[in-house]
């Protein structure tokens, strides 16, 4: 039985386009599965319920019971994968948490698979949060996301030992451009019949790396 995955994309550092990789991630589960269900913990916009709101759920980490609530939904292995987007305010305190409950081991005993999405910085901020990550979690299960757009430069040393996917920088208009609300990707490429376009071409590169992390990371967790 495959296990169900748990997408965490997180960051330490505010504009380095987490929701971006969330809302690509969201809509190729939702293309691939069918279903995918979504949670948002960020305090400013962009936010995920913004673009995707009939897939997207709110959740707060700052009490105990939206802690608990959250966990409680993370661990069902009902076959629907989820997407958290992490804000970079609640880094500190999610993964707090889950080192308090043993939230990795807990899920891994209901054949639930969290895999760890971390949109890199090239600040000290970064370098400290990813550090702490090596430390909490198998290296499997922790990859580090360079989306070129924002982050120019190479990443730190430290983050190149373990798995790297790199997002691709689209020109500034069409940056803009994915930015609009009530654009889908998916529908895009549904609709543009020009398969050799730039956004099309970006579209499903990156919907081919997330299939490649689901069949590199799940069948080794999966019962």
């Amino acid at each position: 039985m495959l296990a169900t995955p748990v997408y965490i994309i997180c960051s330490a550092s505010p504009q380095v386009g987490k929701t971006l990789i969330a809302r690509l991630l969201s809509e190729f589960l939702l293309l691939k599965n069918g279903a995918v269900l979504s949670f948002d913990i960020n305090l400013k916009e962009p936010s995920l319920l913004d673009y995707l709101p009939s897939i997207t759920e709110t959740a707060d980490v700052t009490d105990t019971y939206g802690k608990m609530q959250l966990v409680d939904r993370l661990i069902l292995n009902d076959g629907v994968a989820k997407v958290i987007d992490l804000g970079f305010h609640a880094f500190d305190e999610f993964f707090k948490m889950c080192g308090e409950i043993g939230f990795l081991s807990e899920a891994i005993r209901h054949n639930v698979v969290p895999i760890i999405l971390f949109v890199a910085d090239v600040d000290r901020v970064s370098a400290r949060a990813h550090e702490m990550l090596r430390r909490q979690v198998p290296k499997q299960i922790l990859i580090t996301v360079h989306n070129e757009f924002f982050v120019r430069g190479e990443l730190f040393e430290a983050m190149n030992r373990g798995p790297v996917v790199r997002f691709a920088a689209l020109p500034v208009f069409l940056n803009n451009y994915i930015c609009r609300l009530g654009l889908s990707f998916t529908g895009y490429l549904r609709h543009e019949k020009d398969t050799s376009t730039e956004l099309h071409q970006w579209i499903r590169r990156n919907y081919t790396i997330f299939r490649d992390i689901e069949l590199s990371v799940i069948p080794q967790w999966s019962c």
